[in-house]
């Protein structure tokens, strides 16, 4: 292969020659193969190689590096001119150009430290280390020093003493300093006082709070540390009864129960299902601090603190909540053992249900039954239950009625799961003499209101995305509801309107606890009685 001409000139060069006059600029861009030709002839140089040897064998022994020189007679033979390839006022690139600016001379008469060039070689007497601060730390990051001043003023005011304080008193640290609602008091209390001696000291506190940097997190960590038990990384339900137990014995929305423990129990169980059927979204009874901050029951413990209605903490504590589920479910219960089967549920909501979709539901694949007896629904079951029967716009309730319709299992809904059961529906519009609508006509209205990604069929994702998606359910296997929906009421319309944040299950619960309180007020003015009390249920109201 023939050798391009540029190339050939300068591989013809001299080594002994290539000291050259300066070039001007630009030169080398118009004529890089020069350049390129000329700094491989330089790397060949015998001292070259002797310099690049030294340096490498300074670097093994750890000196620091000095760049020797050259003898007398090579400095002459380098600084001998040649006639110049290249014009003046440039220097080639790389190479020394004469011994005045040769960085050897330049090292050996200022006899200072590593060369200028910034050669990867050199070293430095005392290495330099970048000190990286500490980004983990293994009980969270500490408070920042103000805060801890300031927090540490508080607890000695509170810890005047020096004795420590017991349960009664540390109310106060638990809402002032910890900034927590005060029926976390004690739980926190307990939760210190690791060998029970009753009384917590200022030290143990500081060691708690402080040290372990709990002043530092958000308060869905703090009430999680504080629940959960040790060694777990998630909370059960048994972490949350302390803390109901506290609540019923100190929020003034609930005094009228301290007389009637069973129905303390009761609310709190209530309570406490209602928080993992909305928060606990993988269904485990295992809830965990992910779930625990995406949910909203900081915020309603945050209100429930602060509102002496308890009625008006409609998230989880609301007592009228409560009356109407545990009203419900004593309704169904006819032999009041807890327990309710199929023919107890199929009377739910004047028979609105569906044979079908009951029985679907005692096959527990939308919930395993926690009733642990055969062919029975326990008050837990029913309280998830009737929590998606009424609000089905609720994502946990999508999940609930997705499962029962999807016969299969498969994830989506076929036209003919849906099929199987609207004959029903369709049975029953029959005999009730009401004008049947064909499941043809009644899928194509489902397709349009959902909006489905494939029309063939509905997938979860489908249903959630569609703020209509709880008639789907209601068309399918609850008569009462699917005639609501097709003869809706302007003026519940209005109501929702102007009251967008209630949602399906509030207005639910407030028409059935007024409507419960007419019948309750009725039964006292044919009693005779002044006082408001259902014997059946065993508690005042």
């Amino acid at each position: 292969m023939e050798v391009e001409p540029a190339r050939r000139d300068a591989a013809a060069l001299d080594p002994e020659l290539l000291q050259l006059p300066e070039l001007a600029p630009g030169a080398l861009r118009e004529n890089s193969i020069i350049a390129d030709a000329l700094y491989s002839q330089w790397l060949v140089l015998p001292e070259t190689a002797k310099l690049v040897k030294s340096l490498i064998e300074d670097a093994k022994t750890g000196t620091t590096l000095n760049v020797a020189g050259t003898s007398a007679s090579t400095n002459a033979a380098s600084s001998s001119s040649l006639p110049s390839m290249f014009p003046a006022g440039s220097a080639p690139p790389l190479s020394p150009r004469s011994t005045s600016g040769s960085p050897r001379v330049m090292r050996r008469g200022s006899g200072a430290g590593p060369s200028s060039l910034g050669s990867p070689l050199k070293l430095v007497s005392e290495p330099v280390r970048e000190v990286i601060p500490q980004f983990y730390f293994k009980n969270g990051r500490p408070p920042p020093k103000d805060l801890k001043e300031q927090c540490l003023s508080r607890i000695d005011h509170l810890f005047f003493g020096g004795e420590g304080l017991q349960i009664q008193e540390f109310r106060s640290v638990t809402k002032d300093i910890c900034k927590l609602p005060s029926f976390f008091s004690s739980v926190l209390f307990k939760k210190i006082d690791v060998a029970c001696t009753g009384t917590v000291s200022r030290d143990a506190f500081v060691e708690y709070w402080i040290n372990d940097n709990k002043i530092t997190m958000d308060m869905a960590s703090q009430i999680f540390e504080i629940l959960r038990k040790p060694g777990y990384n998630y909370l059960t339900q048994d972490d949350f009864k302390p803390v109901l137990k506290e609540l019923l014995a100190t929020h003034p929305g609930l005094e009228f129960l301290q007389g009637t423990p069973e129905f303390q129990e009761r609310y709190a169980e209530t309570v406490i299902y209602r928080i993992f059927y909305s928060i606990n979204r993988s269904g485990n009874g295992h809830l965990t601090l992910r779930e625990l901050k995406r949910g909203n029951l900081i915020a309603a413990l945050q209100q429930l603190d602060e509102e002496e209605d308890i009625n008006k903490v409609l998230r989880y504590f609301s007592y009228e909540h409560f009356y109407v589920i545990y009203c419900k479910f004593w309704e169904l219960d006819t032999d009041h053992d807890f327990l309710i089967d199929k023919e107890n549920l199929i009377r739910y909501g004047n028979h609105s249900l569906t044979y079908r979709i009951v029985d679907r539901i005692f096959t527990q694949i939308p919930r395993k039954f926690t009733s642990m007896t055969e062919g029975k629904m326990g008050y837990e079951d029913f309280v998830y239950f009737i929590l998606s029967e009424e609000d089905k716009s609720s994502e946990p309730s999508l999940e609930y009625w997705f499962k029962c319709i999807d016969l299969d299992g498969n994830g989506i809904l076929t036209s003919n799961e849906m099929q199987f059961f609207y004959e029903e529906q369709l049975h029953r519009m029959e005999c009730m003499a009401q004008e049947p609508v064909l499941f043809e006509d009644i899928l194509c209205q489902m397709i349009d209101m959902i909006g489905p990604e494939n029309e063939s069929f509905f997938t979860l994702r489908d249903l959630k995305r569609c703020k209509l998606s709880g008639n789907i359910f209601n068309i399918l296997f609850n008569l009462n509801k699917f005639m609501a929906f097709e003869t809706r009421d302007p003026f519940l319309i209005r109501q929702e309107r102007e009251n967008p944040t209630l949602t399906e299950w509030d207005r639910f619960a407030h028409r059935e606890y007024i409507r419960l309180s007419m019948e309750e007020d009725g039964e006292d003015a044919s009693n005779g009685s002044g006082d408001v009390w259902d014997e059946s249920l065993e508690a005042p109201f």
